[in-house]
């Protein structure tokens, strides 16, 4: 059985023993399962899936185009702004009359 092993799949043999000697048998399928996560990010990422960040600023939007504002060609940051001074007219209308 021995005899059929190459000379590279002794290489994994020899760091598959190398890791279980470091971080041994009880480590392992937590190194597993974070390596499996951070495959699962980068595979989000790289297929450019809908983050957070995307997800709030589809929600800054909705927010400043229900107040009047338009949204074309803003930044996040810029729209933050005009939503912030919006909300501090509306206020100011409330508080006054």
């Amino acid at each position: 059985m021995l005899l059929f092993i190459t000379g590279q799949d002794w290489l994994i043999v020899l760091i598959a023993v190398i890791i279980l000697l470091i971080w041994g048998p009880t480590k392992l399928p937590a190194l597993a399962r974070g390596l499996g996560q951070a495959l699962h990010e980068f595979r989000r990422a790289s297929q450019g899936l809908v983050t957070s960040e995307d997800e709030d600023y589809r929600k800054l939007v909705e927010v400043a185009k229900s107040l009047g504002i338009s949204t074309e060609g803003k930044t996040k940051e810029q729209l933050l702004e005009e939503v912030s001074q919006k909300v501090k007219e509306m206020n100011k209308k409330i508080t006054l009359g």
